[in-house]
């Protein structure tokens, strides 16, 4: 049977597109031929991983500079005739072209659409006579305004089955269509295990995701995280995702003094690596049409607190069971309450977790396509007697090909998605922060023996490291030791090559998953080679990287406190790695360029090897050039040569200049601004508000 998924952009990350990636994939699993199309292709290839017997077919190429771009073509200039309202701005009539052409040429069995404006191109163009006409509703009845309702409302009479993912709002759907025949039912979102190891639960770290909009009610989990810092410090929040709310979150948490407690993430993909990093999971939303990152959080292990919102979290969380339901009407301190009992009751937490990973296997994309087949098979049979020819062709089809081995890989068109790189691994740090690069889930490294070889990115020495794989490294991987692989600073880029063989003959390694969680709040390691770190990351372009820290001595920022009264000041607690702290030692502040004189403040002792300073930003402002310039910050002293830098280097992120933001501050006509350098050290920017 051929299944084809109209879908608005299989290039971007959001949860419309994770649903569509894992039931296209199960389906392909069960020797299915499936295709996914992209009405607008808007990047090289997608930002998810969509299973390789899967055929991704873009009909609008939107890439700026790319030999197909149509953003300029003349049917652009001509609005959509599909649905009359704004919220149909994506499309034009050039992509109306497309989609009928599509659904009128197509040779599927069964087309599946995706969203409101899909399901009425589905409804008005699908061909009835030659397949099943499937819409999906990812959103729910309400959270459209009433023209949407009122347009997809419209169409759903011209299909076969409408979907929704969560038993109440097929329950409002058929409430509100009750005289319509088309089969209205509800079959959730799948959502696979993920080849991470399950949270270990005492990261001491609230985790959430979800697109920065505002029924996400992410100011809710600010303000109740204001709540339940005020009691446990030592916790800190990180909200994963972007969009329009992004600044007003910013805000908030600057206003309420969370900015190194509360942290912004950007999109991440993929995101199961994240939830693992969590001791909790939180869901503050006003509405949820089905829940899938609290299914993600309990797949890995995690308690979801989340707000009983209408429809999905009561569908999926047994309060009490395995997550903790709060009422929409108690609001943030409802929401702080449960937070509060998760972080106090440790048991507690690791018995919800538990549970949450048994219920999360319901949700399997086995499973979930399962119910797709019997679905298929159903609406067959019900248009036997004026569709004979077609039904018997789809009942066929399924129950020869159920018992049909799994047909080889699909090729993937060369105008969708490119061949990925040949060589796919995993990265997962240890406990003590070593580095196991390793196959992915029932994958094998190539055969014959094997180097893991390091180079140092833009090294004129062309410094390399090799590391060889053991006799049963090609299931289980090799591991980089952190006491014996010593990584000199800079970022290291990772290649698979033949024992003994040149570089030239190197395989750059895909990062199919980069597990960090075993680095969450872990310090940085002091050796007879001096202070270091390591942390595996993805780069921009999909390949497994190095962050290495290297170096004699090293002061690693605590807790920053941004004091906006008066004149403003910095202060900053950090501890000394490598030495221990001097009589008479102070932090320097200097210009790169060395034109503005030092700002010298002292130091004063805490705990173990740790010290506090405080820097008044108006010392800084009048030694300004009046330029903008950067100050960078060093720990001097008798004993301390070279000057010691201060910065991030310990946990799990290999970048905090985007995470860690700090607020600014209005001086004396200047905005004095502490960051996070490319290098994770700490900076102050000191910028004339004119500039």
């Amino acid at each position: 049977m051929k299944i084809a998924f109209l879908l608005h952009n299989a290039y971007g990350i959001g949860g419309t597109i994770r649903a569509t990636a894992n039931l296209s994939g199960a389906l392909a699993e069960r020797c299915h031929k499936v295709e996914v199309v992209s009405v607008q292709r808007s990047q090289d290839a997608p930002r998810l991983a969509f299973d390789p017997r899967v055929t991704i077919t873009p009909l609008v190429d939107l890439r700026p500079g790319s030999p197909e771009y149509e953003g300029d073509h003349e049917l652009t200039r001509r609005p959509s005739t599909m649905f009359t309202y704004p919220p149909a701005g994506p499309y034009t009539a050039l992509e109306d072209r497309r989609i009928t052409q599509y659904l009128t040429d197509t040779d599927a069995d069964v087309v599946i659409a995706t969203r409101p404006d899909l399901n009425g191109h589905l409804a008005r163009d699908g061909r009835r006579s030659r397949y099943l006409r499937l819409g999906q509703e990812h959103l729910s009845l309400g959270a459209h305004d009433e023209q949407v309702r009122a347009d997809q409302n419209a169409a759903v009479p011209g299909l076969d089955a409408f979907l929704t993912v969560s038993e109440a709002d097929a329950a409002a759907y058929r409430a509100a269509l009750r005289r319509v025949r088309t089969r209205i039912m509800c079959i959730p979102n799948s959502v696979p295990a993920p080849d991470v190891a399950p949270s270990t639960l005492d990261s001491r770290t609230i985790v959430a995701a979800g697109r920065l909009i505002s029924v996400k009610r992410y100011d809710r989990l600010i303000t109740a995280f204001a709540k339940v810092t005020a009691e446990h410090p030592d916790w800190t929040l990180r909200l994963y995702g972007r969009g329009v709310q992004k600044a007003a979150l910013r805000r908030q948490i600057d206003e309420l003094g969370l900015y190194d407690r509360a942290f912004l993430m950007g999109a991440v993909s993929p995101i199961e690596t994240e939830w693992a990093k969590g001791a909790v999971a939180a869901v503050s939303s006003d509405m949820e049409s089905f829940g899938m990152t609290i299914v993600e959080a309990m797949h890995c292990g995690v308690p979801v607190v989340a707000t009983d919102c209408p429809h999905g979290p009561a569908e999926i969380i047994g309060h009490e069971r395995d997550g903790l339901l709060t009422p929409l009407s108690g609001d943030a301190d409802a929401l702080a309450d449960a937070l509060k009992r998760l972080i106090a009751d440790e048991p507690l937490r690791r018995r919800l977790g538990e549970a949450a990973r048994d219920k999360a296997r319901a949700y399997a994309p086995d499973a979930i396509a399962a119910r797709y087949e019997t679905l298929f098979e159903e609406l067959a049979q019900a248009r036997r007697r004026t569709l004979a020819g077609t039904a018997a062709r789809v009942r066929g089809r399924l129950s020869r090909e159920r018992d049909t081995p799994a047909p080889a890989p699909t090729p993937v068109a060369t105008t969708a998605v490119p061949s990925p790189p040949p060589l796919a691994l995993c990265a997962t740090s240890t406990a003590d922060g070593g580095i196991l690069v390793r196959p992915g889930r029932g994958g094998r490294l190539p055969g014959g023996p094997r180097e893991l070889l390091l180079r140092l990115r833009r090294d004129p020495e062309g410094r390399e490291v090799r590391v060889p794989v053991p006799e049963d490294g090609r299931k289980r991987g090799v591991l980089l030791s952190r006491a014996e692989h010593v990584l000199p600073d800079g970022r290291w880029d990772c290649y698979l090559v033949p024992a003994g063989g040149t570089a030239t003959k190197r395989r750059r390694i895909t990062a199919r998953i980069v597990e960090q969680a075993a680095l969450v709040g872990l310090e940085p390691a002091v050796g007879p080679h001096g202070v270091s770190s390591v942390i595996p990351y993805t780069t921009t372009d999909g390949f497994l990287a190095l962050r290495a820290w290297l170096r004699p001595t090293h002061a690693e920022v605590g807790q920053i406190r941004v004091d906006n009264d008066g004149e403003g000041a910095l202060t900053v607690t950090a501890t000394l790695y490598g030495t221990a702290l001097p009589e008479g030692a102070r932090v320097t502040a200097s210009t790169r360029s060395k034109e503005a004189p030092e700002v010298v403040v002292p130091v004063r002792p805490t705990a173990g090897d740790g010290f506090a300073f405080d820097l008044p930003y108006e010392e800084l402002v009048r030694r300004s050039t009046g330029e903008d310039e950067p100050w960078d910050l060093r720990l001097t002293g008798p004993g301390l040569e070279p000057p010691v830098p201060l910065g991030r280097i310990g946990g799990d992120l290999a970048d905090r200049k985007k995470t860690d933001v700090l607020p600014d501050t209005a001086v004396a006509g200047h905005r004095v601004k502490p960051y996070f350098t490319a290098s994770n050290a700490l900076a102050l920017s000191v910028r004339p508000e004119t500039a």
